[in-house]
């Protein structure tokens, strides 16, 4: 009845492929955490669609909801839904009265405190969204949920409490001029009670708004299928990340269950599958063992790598970081999120390389060991155990999709098979391009239950 798709490294995966091609079976798709830094590119009918924060199975005609682990710009999300009807669609999209809202403040906030860390080794790469400062209130108590935005007197209210202590933040703290900066609108409680009022008259006028729980609830009552669609991977969620160079919610499948008022027996009773790249990528600071830095022809590597991969940010454009798979980060990943499946995404961009090699384990203080450490700092004192396969030629990969999985190259299918058997769960899928047609679907999850 439900299936989770989970991030099983740093985020950029290649999800939404998935979630695109399984989410045609289901009947509501949701988001359970994240905000619109989440970028993923959906294919259909031919024409791409960028999207950020929209649940990629709106695109195909889905219900899609964003639960309340998540964080919403409105903005962003009128603009997305905006263009979509510009381009002839009619998304279905509900946002949980639970979820926090993004204020400009958030932005602001989110951009001054990372430039103050560009200083130091604690800077996390984000995307200034405002996503880790809402996140931040939303522990504190302070946030403005979605709720409050249907009723005008509770959201001034919310505003007239908040707004003072962000302001004293950014001026007594951050030093900033508020009322000489270009940010003058998003410390002023009446500037942003009339933007974000007309916000909640829309989600009222539009009915765009449930009690996530208790709506997800009543579908799987009547029988749907449900699929749940994590943003970013599993090591940046907060809790099982390489922390301080994490998100700021959890991408593991049991944020699935506390991001959208479901049982987490529903999620356990489900599928759970894991998204893999075929090599490692990474947006933003921090230690990566498994990293093509080295000398001059690693760099060439991760150069070819990166613009066969197109491993540039989908919301960003920022070129990611490069390197070989990272075994024990997928055991780890396995362990946390209870993987009954696996997809194994871009075997087709290592193809036409002199060698093919993968971190099998980590040596740290003499000792070989075969999962992440606790700590970052501990993890980034790991050296890799490098372990080497036997390369695949370049081959027609639209006709190996077209052909199935004992077409993909002998070499290639040992590879797979080898990640396969580390893990402990089956594959799924292999994708061998970008597009939704250029996957190898060796099991649909919604027929395993």
């Amino acid at each position: 009845m439900t299936v989770t798709i989970v991030g099983s490294q740093l985020g950029d995966e290649g999800k939404g492929a998935l979630v695109d091609i399984w989410g045609g079976d289901a009947d509501v798709v949701v988001r359970y955490q994240g905000g619109d830094n989440a970028g993923h590119t959906v294919v259909q009918d031919g024409t791409e669609y960028k999207l950020s924060l929209v649940p990629s199975g709106a695109v195909r005609g889905k219900v899609g909801i964003l639960g309340n682990g998540c964080v919403v710009n409105p903005e962003t999300l009128f603009d997305e839904l905006d263009t979509l009807r510009e381009k002839g669609l009619d998304p279905d999209v509900r946002i949980a009265r639970r979820a926090h809202a993004i204020l400009p403040y958030h932005r602001v906030l989110d951009g001054i405190e990372e430039e103050v860390k560009s200083d130091s080794d604690l800077a996390a790469g984000t995307t200034k969204r405002g996503i880790g400062p809402t996140y931040e209130d939303k522990a504190g108590r302070r946030g403005i949920r979605i709720g409050d935005m249907l009723d005008p007197e509770v959201l001034r209210e919310r505003l007239e409490y908040v707004v003072p202590q962000k302001r004293a933040v950014a001026e007594e703290i951050y030093g900033l001029d508020v009322d000489e900066s270009d940010h003058a609108d998003a410390f002023d409680v009446d500037a942003l009670f009339e933007t974000y009022n007309e916000y909640g008259r829309r989600f009222r006028e539009e009915s765009m708004t449930v009690n996530c729980g208790d709506f997800l609830g009543q579908h799987i009552d009547d029988g749907d299928e449900l699929l749940f669609e994590g943003a970013q991977g599993t090591s940046i969620d907060i809790d099982h990340g390489i922390y301080p160079y994490v998100t700021s919610s959890n991408p593991t499948a049991g944020g699935a269950a506390v991001g959208t008022g479901v049982g987490p027996t529903v999620i356990g009773q489900g599928e759970v599958v894991g998204i893999v790249k075929a090599y490692l990528s990474r947006v933003g600071t921090g230690p990566l063992p498994t990293e093509l830095d080295g000398d001059d022809t690693e760099e060439e590597l991760a150069d070819f790598i990166r613009e066969k991969g197109g491993e540039f940010g989908t919301v960003t454009g920022r070129p990611r970081r490069i390197g070989w798979l990272d075994m024990p980060m997928l055991r780890h990943a396995a362990r946390a999120n209870g993987f009954t499946g696996i997809a194994v995404n871009h075997i087709d961009v290592l193809a036409g390389l002199d060698e093919v090699k993968v971190g099998h384990a980590y040596e740290l203080d003499g000792e070989e060991i075969e999962t992440m450490p606790a700590t970052t700092e501990r993890w980034g004192e790991c050296e890799p155990v490098l372990k080497s396969f036997e390369p695949w030629d370049e081959v027609d990969w639209a006709a190996v999709a077209e052909e199935g999985y004992e077409a993909i190259p002998e070499a290639a299918r040992e590879y797979l098979e080898y990640v396969s058997e580390e893990v402990g769960a089956p594959i799924y899928a292999i994708g061998v391009g970008p597009g939704r047609e250029e996957t190898v679907v060796r099991a649909n999850p919604f027929d395993s239950q």
